[in-house]
């Protein structure tokens, strides 16, 4: 893992399309801005894993439709 230091209004780049900015920073706190094409999600770790665990059922349920229709 890489870590870098940052002040408020200041930038890091990801590739040539991603910018993250510190947009503010109160406490323990730290909100950023994130720039980055609209092809590239960008989702809070929390929500990136229900979506997977979302896919992943769907996944199941299909097979199991597909088990169910074939037999």
């Amino acid at each position: 893992m890489l870590v870098l230091s940052r002040h408020r209004d200041e930038s890091i780049m990801i590739g040539d399309d991603v910018v993250i900015t510190i947009v503010d920073i109160r406490g323990d706190k730290v909100r950023l801005g994130i720039q980055a094409p609209t092809e590239i999600p960008v989702h809070r770790q929390e929500v990136y894993e229900a979506i997977q665990r979302e896919r992943a059922s769907e996944g199941t349920d299909d097979q199991a439709k597909s088990a169910k229709s074939s037999a």
